[in-house]
């Protein structure tokens, strides 16, 4: 028991680490306001999809929701209908099951709209890439903005390529 103790005071919290702070952030996070105000109508509305995921991605998206990243804070919510959306967030290789849910999904997002593949397999298809089982990437089935890779990508790579997506708005 002590072993343990003695072993976690040495270590200290790892789980979860504050992010480092940096100038460009800092004015991002100032400008995004007015962005979103300008663009998006008062705030930009993020329809998640999972096409076939391990879930590790899923797990960054919810870490950008706690106090440290605070994606709410900053304008950007989640909604349950694409319908209300105005960014598609796809995470995983597109299953040959769901590439018909992507499709419908993407379809009924009223345009101007944007997508952004989350994870290695979503922007290149992953381990998994193109099989009988599997469309591979996301972008062979809808037409990608921004991909974020990593395995699983970290929150500030999240919210950076979210972030991506503000000025190609304007585009």
């Amino acid at each position: 028991m002590y072993a343990i103790l003695r072993q976690i005071l040495k270590t200290g919290v790892k789980t979860e680490a504050p992010p480092a702070a940096q100038k460009a952030a800092r004015v991002t996070e100032q400008r995004l306001p007015q962005e979103i105000l300008r663009h998006f109508d008062k705030s930009l509305a993020i329809r998640h999809v999972d096409t076939g995921s391990c879930n590790g991605c899923e797990l960054e998206i919810h870490a950008i929701h706690n106090p440290y990243y605070n994606l709410e804070g900053l304008g950007i919510h989640f909604v349950a209908s694409p319908r209300h959306a105005d960014l598609l967030l796809v995470t995983g290789p597109v299953s040959r099951h769901m590439k018909t849910a992507l499709e419908r999904t993407f379809d009924a997002t009223p345009d101007p709209k944007w997508v952004v593949a989350i994870g290695d397999c979503a922007c290149h298809g992953g381990v998994f890439g193109e099989s009988y089982a599997s469309c591979g990437r996301v972008a062979n089935v809808v037409p990608v903005d921004v991909e974020v890779p990593g395995c699983p990508p970290t929150p500030a790579a999240l919210i950076a390529g979210i972030l991506a997506a503000v000025p190609a708005a304007g585009k």
